[in-house]
Parts: C-alpha cells; structure tokens; sequence
C-alpha cells in the first residue's frame, strides 16, 4: 500500500481517530471456512466461490425459474447482495419489501463429473425456492440459517447451467422471526446477502450436520470434556455416508495438530458401509499441556478428518478449533479451571453496515470483530439472529465469546408450524456453530417473547439433546415462562436500584434462581419511551463532542443510578457480565431514526464512547496484544465549542496533563469504591479558547496543545497529544482497513476515510464540505449521489467511501476531491492500494460491469501550483485582518 503526495497531502495515519502514528504490524490475511471447512491444497474436497456473476431483478417476472428465459436485460451483481444499496440512514421501512430474482449462468467444470455436488447458500433473506435447469429443488424458510441443495443428479458438468432463485422478504408471520419490519426494532433487507459456494467431493464423504440431521451428531463434532494448563481430555464424532453402488470398506482418520503443526493426537478407526448406509465414529484422547483457547489467549487448532479407502483419501476436512471448558454458577464464571478474571463485559451485534445493508462480506465481519476486540470487549450476543460464518470465525481468531441466539423478536404464532420451525432453527444454528471455541452460551428463545412455558421446556431440551456434552448452557431472561429450567439467567445487576432499568426493579434475592449464574443480556440504553426514542445514549456521531460525551459518560458511569460499566463491575459474584445494547448504529423498521446509541457509527468510525471502552482494557499488555494495554485518550477537539473542563479515559495509575504548556497537573485515577478497570478523569479548566487566541495572536501557536501522559508505577506507559485544527489545508485519506488487504473476489470491501485536515494532519471537526470520490484500477466505489454516497457530506471531519474490489487482482487508484475545488480549498488527495488474488477458485460466465473513473487526476499538478500560489498571498490577508481590528 502507497499514497502518491499531492502538495501536503499523504496518508496521515493520525488524522482518523483510533489510529496511531506508528502503522501496526502486518498480520496474517483472515482465513475464512467455507460451508463450513477451509479449503486445502491437494484435499479431493474442493468449495468454490459462486458469488460472482449472478443476474438480479427486483420483482416477480413470470417463467424466471425457466431455462429459456430471457433474462439479457437484468442487472449483473455480485453476492453478497442486498436487493439495493440504501442510505446512510436507512431506518423506518425504507427498503424494498417483495419478491426478487436472480439468476446465474456458469459451465460447470468438467472436473465435477462423477462427484458429489452441492450448492451452499450461507443465507437468503426470507421466503426463498431454488431452481437448477429449470427443476425447483427446494423452498427455504428463514433468512439466518444455510440453505443447502445437492446438485449431483441436476448439474451437467462441461455445458452451461442456470441456477435460479426467487426470494422474498416481505412480512410472513409463518417463519421465525414472523414480527412485521414496521413494527420490527431491525430490518429484513433481502436477497442472497450471504456466501454462495459449489462444494464437490466424493460420493463417499463426511456429511453435513445440517443435511444428515442426525441429533447431536452428522458432519464433525469436536468437543472439549475436560481442560486445564496440566491436560485436557477431547473428542470427535464424525458422521460418514456413502452415496456409491458399491460397499465401501473404509478407514476414518482424525488428527489435531496446532497451528504450528505439532500432532496433538487423534485416532483411526475402521468403518464398512453398504451403498446408501451411513454411520458415526467417535472417539477421545487426553491432551498433555494443552493450548487452551479463551478470550486473552485465543489459540486455535486444526483438526483434519480424512476418509481413506486402501490408502486413498476419498475426502478430507479441515476445521480450526479450540480447546476450552467452562462452568458458570453462582459462584461465578470458571474457565480452564481458573475464576475468570474480572467481569465478562460485551455487545450485542446486528450485522447491517453503511450503504450495503446487510450484504457485509467476510472481511468486514472480520473487521467488526477486531474492531469490537480493540475496545475491550470479550462477549458478542448475536442480536437476534445467528450471524455470519466469518463473524464466527473471526471470533475464534480475536477471542470474542459468542452468544448465538435463535432468529426471533418479540413475536409469537400460536400455529404449530411456527414452533416446530423454531426447534428447527434452533437445531440448525447448534450443528452449524457447535465446533466454534467462541460459542459461549445458546440462546434458543425468542427475545423479548411471550411464549409459552411448554415452548421454553422443550427448546431447553433441543439444545441439550444437540450439544450433550460440557460447556453448554441456554439463557433465558428471568421473568419469561420456563425461566428457572435454564443454565445462564438473563436480568439487570443486583447494584441498579429499583425502577431505573426495569419495571422488574433490581434483582433481589426473592427473585433469584439459586445456584445459577446471571448476565445483562442488553444495558445502556437510556429512553424517556418506546415510541419517541429520547435517549442520552443515542448519539450520532456527527453530533459533535459534548453530545458523545455525554454517552460515554452514561456508558462508564452517569451521576445517576443505571447499568453501567461500574453497576456490572461491583455486581455479586454471581452476575458474570452483561452486554450493551449496541455497539455500532444500526437500522431500524419502526422508527424514522437509526439506532444512534453504538460506540461506533454505521461505517464503525468510533465515537468517544468508543476510546472510554477502551480504557477499561487491561492494562496488562501479557495477554493478546489487540485488547489490552495501557490507554489514555483526551476527549477534548479544543475546538471553540469545547469544554473547560478536560475529560481523560484512562487504565492507567495516574494521568499527568500538560496545557498549554503550563506547569503539568498529575492526577490520581481511581475513586475510592470504583471497581471497573479503568477511569475518568477529569482536569477543571484545563482547556480555554481565549487562551488558545492570544497565543496564537503572539505568535505562540506551538504552544496550543495537550498532552496527556498515563503513568503505571510512576513511569509514563501511554500518551495523547491533541491540538486545534486550524485552516482547513488537505484531504486526507485513511484505509480502515486494520491492515488487511483487499481479495479480488468482486466482494470484498473496505472504507476509506476521507479527513479535511490542517497542514499538521488535524481533523477539522467543524467543515462542511462536499467530497467528491473516483477511482481508477481494479476497485469500484460503492454508491452514488442517489444514496448520499458520492458525493459524501463531511461530517464531524470526515466523509467516508466504501470501495469493492473486482475480481482481478492488481492497484486501485482512489481520490477525493472537494465538490467545488477551488484556490484556497483543501487540497486533493490520492491513496493506492493493490489487492489480492481471491482465498477460494471463482465459477461465473459474466461479471457485473466495471467503470473506470479518474476525472480530474490529471489536474493535480495544475492544482497543486494553483494553491502554493494561493497560499502565499495568506499572510497578507492576516496582516490586513490584524491592522483592521
């Protein structure tokens, strides 16, 4: 990655908050599953990714399942997709609701003749049929879950094939979740918004869970019975079938090694199947001192299975796991057979992003995860759904423990099919995610639900039926029917008073299931009612300084008394953590505002509650380096609206500030009885704007800045300088991309910031300009002036753009221009990226089509001359302007 200098204005890496000014060191390209397993080198199982080429038409054309239908003029997309690209603000039933087609035209690899095929569907939003050549093979219920077709009999390998897909996400109260989007707290955006993939292998193969539908077991199940530093003891059942004419005498063969390649053991046993038989092995071993997987430390392994035949491996599987055991109780959360550290503090998460609403690719699940890692956070609930696969997988990789959480809001169908498709989804979700090490807790109700006890016994059931071993537990809130069955109980902190939270009022000990453990399934968000939405934790960023820290002030601990970090943190032992209600904005369907209470905005460009999460990250920099370490942040822009009194985030002993230049002030952080990791700090009049005028009237403006030290043992471990923006002078652009590289698989994608800035890389918080964006190369921007996409408004300092990759690896060329540019203007920038060759093989005849835009590139030496002529004549306004006064 380059940028190509225009006057002054390169990448400045401290221009976006949250970036430091050291680039961080590059790390390993995310490695994602795909159906479910990772694709290796030489395995005769091979997932090929059939995102790319389909055709896409929103309604209901007569004969588009047909072979011979004439779908020429349809638009050419790429999956992901998400029936449109919205706006920035996209709440209150302002998508499409109805039915969509797509279509995909490909020749199927000679290279699947003889094999079995299947065509994986990660998701579909809603109500979806599946047609091949022309023959529907199956109808979908549920937009969360994987819809998975075998193709083997249907597909002809070396001539062209169709497949086709009607999809519908209107309101249906027959499938889970069944609420209405107008009365709905998210949106149901639509389409084929997840992974695609054409899975070959041998007829004789391991299963799917999902397809073999084998209770607690099909596919491969790794399980974690026992774990400590000394030994750990493991197992895996792995379900074979054959789908030869013949009988097979076979080999099963599992093998754990970590990931530096050390055997970690396993076994080997044998298995004869008649032709359509199918049948499990199963097996355990003991582990000397294991790598234990938790959320500090998140090591992973890789367990292989091969199915062999007189030495041949007919297929091969392999998964990343990780060994870890927990027990939680009233006496607390125990994991590896150590009292976890601390309180288990996180974020609920719904999986819309800017512009592409739901439609977010494997490396922006990863980026969310990374993100909400960096800010401390050790636990998602997957709000209200299952989330993506990647996210499950970047989970695993950052040391996110996962609540996984049946698809459901507020909404129940007395009609029994509704509650036989929700055990279904439940068992669904459990056989997809159960070899996660991020799974933490199955939530197999429905949130916020009046359902009825008889429901809440039996969805208790499934999931103990499904996952039969250590280290499963099901929440529930405590009030619901069926509550006192359930393993971990949902409620507000016995240290929030009553009445503040809840109509439910604190919980006490008459309302406390002995012996069980407890957590805050959603806190922090504050309304005056549930129909205005008045809150003091909604803030949208581009509200300004003093509105987000008044959100971080409520998030960490308000003068008032509500679940906070400080509430969690003094809680009983009992009460193991909670999860705020929501980390990133989000969409909403019965509201006219997005959810404006995130620590991060749609685009997960960070509020202040963002860097106040952070400081309650350990100090400790023993444990993986993307969540802990010492923190000091100044959240103060010392623009001309900020307060005099300065606020500092801390998880350091002490913080000294520096003013102005003045004698440095040192303050002890911790309050007496605080018991939350880190602080805040609060140093009176520490900034003031006169000041700031008359030093920089006398010609001292290098004194005109803050620098706050955070010191652990005396010795300073951390530091934040800020100083004011003066004349807004550049743009310039950041890739928020943490240091990962596009893949040119016509789906990944990546923000870039766009910062109107000082000549010294200050944002300019308070500028109005328009941005204009273009690109040349093998990169497209996402959006256009129709969605408020490009142009892009600055807000709060910044504009976003959201750039995709084709799928030809080379260099994206990207600038950012003002709307008007003009002689005293900030000046143009350029950011140059390259990507990378795509993880898996591409099946697709046609791609969508790709504009290269470069307007105005060749001006930028014109432009460059124009300026520095401009600025000269600077001081002579400035003298005028002094002799005037």
């Amino acid at each position: 990655m380059k940028t190509t200098p225009i006057l002054i204005a390169s990448l400045l890496l401290s221009s976006f908050p949250g970036i430091s000014n050291t680039p961080p060191n590059p790390r390993p390209v995310p490695e994602f599953a795909s159906a479910g397993f990772f694709n290796t080198q030489g395995s005769p199982r091979q997932a090929h990714d059939f995102n790319v080429g389909w055709r896409f038409v929103k309604g209901d054309p007569k004969g588009a399942q047909e072979i011979s239908f004439d779908d020429s003029a349809w638009e050419i997309v790429n999956t992901p997709h998400g029936l449109e690209l919205v706006p920035e603000e996209a709440s209150g039933c302002s998508n499409y609701q109805g039915p969509a087609w797509y279509r995909k035209h490909f020749t199927a690899p000679e290279s699947l003749r003889g094999k079995k095929v299947t065509l994986y569907f990660e998701a579909l939003m809603g109500k979806a049929d599946i047609y091949v050549n022309g023959r529907k093979i199956q109808t979908h219920l549920g937009g969360y879950l994987p819809a998975i077709v075998d193709v083997t009999d249907i597909l002809i390998p070396g001539q062209e094939n169709i497949v086709a897909v009607r999809v519908d996400n209107k309101n249906d109260p027959s499938y889970p979740p069944g609420k209405p989007q107008e009365t709905l707290d998210f949106v149901y955006f639509g389409g084929i918004y997840r992974d695609v993939y054409l899975i070959d292998t041998d007829p004789v193969h391991i299963t799917d869970a999902n397809v073999a539908g084998q209770e607690a077991g099909g596919g491969i199940f790794f399980r974690t019975l026992s774990a400590t530093d000394d030994q750990a003891r493991v197992g895996a059942k792995v379900h074979v079938a054959n789908e030869s004419n013949r009988e097979r005498s076979l080999f099963v063969e599992t093998v754990l090694t970590d990931l530096r390649g050390n055997k970690k053991g396993g076994y080997k046993s044998p298995l004869k199947l008649k032709p359509g038989a199918s049948a499990h092995v199963d097996g355990e071993w003991d582990i000397k001192s294991p790598d234990l997987w938790s959320p500090d430390f998140p090591r992973l392994s890789r367990l292989t299975v091969n199915v062999i035949e007189n030495g041949k491996v007919l297929d091969s599987q392999t998964i990343k796991v990780g060994i870890r055991h927990f027990v939680m109780n009233d006496q607390g959360f125990i994991l590896n057979g150590k009292p976890f550290p601390g309180k288990l503090i996180g974020g609920n998460r719904h999986q819309d992003f800017a512009y592409l609403g739901n439609a977010l690719p494997n490396i922006g699940q990863w980026r969310d995860a990374k993100k909400l890692r960096d800010a401390g956070l050790r636990v998602v609930r997957s709000a209200h759904y299952p989330q993506d696969p990647a996210f499950m997988d970047a989970a695993d990789e950052l040391g996110l423990f996962v609540i996984v959480a049946t698809p459901g809001w507020q909404f129940w169908n007395k009609n029994p099919q509704f509650g036989e498709l929700v055990y279904d989804n439940i068992r669904q979700m459990i056989r997809r995610d159960r070899n996660h090490p991020s799974v933490w807790v199955w939530e197999p109700i429905l949130n916020e639900t009046p359902y009825p006890g008889e429901f809440a016994q039996k969805a208790y059931e499934t999931t103990h039926k499904e996952y039969p071993y250590p280290s499963c537990y099901a929440g529930c809130d405590d009030r619901e029917a069926g509550a006192n069955k359930y393993d971990l109980i949902y409620s507000h902190p016995a240290t929030v008073t009553e009445n503040t939270v809840s109509a439910a009022g604190p919980l006490n000990d008459s309302r406390r299931f002995k012996g069980k453990a407890y957590f805050t399934r959603e806190w922090g968000d504050n309304v005056d009612d549930w129909g205005s939405h008045n809150s003091s934790s909604r803030v949208a960023r581009e509200w300004g300084e003093i509105p987000m820290l008044i959100q971080a002030n409520h998030y960490t601990n308000p003068n008032y008394n509500y679940t906070c970090w400080e509430t969690l943190s003094q809680a009983p032992a009992y009460h193991i953590g909670g999860a705020l209600w929501h980390p990133f904005d989000h969409q909403r369907g019965y509201h006219p505002d997005p959810f404006y209470g995130g620590i991060m905005d749609t685009f997960r460009q960070p509020k202040t509650s963002w860097y106040a999460f952070q400081a309650q990250r350990p100090a400790d920099t023993s444990a993986s380096s993307m969540a802990s370490g010492p923190v000091v942040h100044i959240a103060n822009d010392m623009d001309p609206f900020s307060p005099q009194d300065v606020t500092v985030f801390t998880n350091c002993d002490e913080v000294r500030l520096t003013a102005f230049e003045r004698e440095p002030v040192t303050l002890k952080v911790r309050k007496e009885g605080q018991m939350r990791p880190g602080s805040t700090v609060l140093f009176p009049k520490a900034f003031d704007f006169m000041t700031l005028k008359s030093l920089t009237r006398e010609g001292k403006g290098q004194q005109c800045y803050m620098l706050a030290e955070g010191l652990i043992d005396g010795k300073v471990v951390a530091s934040h300088r800020v100083a004011p923006a003066r004349r807004p002078s550049l743009i310039t652009l950041t890739p928020d991309n943490e240091g990962i590289p596009l893949r040119a698989n016509g789906t990944d994608m990546m923000v870039v910031i766009a910062s109107i800035t000082d000549k010294d890389g200050n944002v300019k918080r308070l500028n109005n300009e328009m941005i204009e964006f273009s690109i040349e190369g093998e990169g497209t921007i996402v959006g256009d002036a129709s969605i408020g996409a490009n142009p892009r408004a600055v807000q709060w300092g910044t504009a976003p753009v959201i750039i995709r990759s084709t799928t030809k690896s080379g260099k994206i060329k990207l600038m950012a221009k003002v709307l008007h540019p003009g002689a005293q203007k900030p000046a143009s920038a350029v950011l140059e990226l390259e990507t990378l060759p795509p993880q898996e093989s591409l099946i697709y005849k046609e791609v969508p089509g790709h504009k290269e835009s470069g307007n105005s590139v060749h001006n930028l030496e014109q432009e460059k001359q124009l300026k520095e002529a401009a600025l000269k004549k600077i001081d002579e306004v400035k003298k005028q302007q002094s002799a005037s006064e």
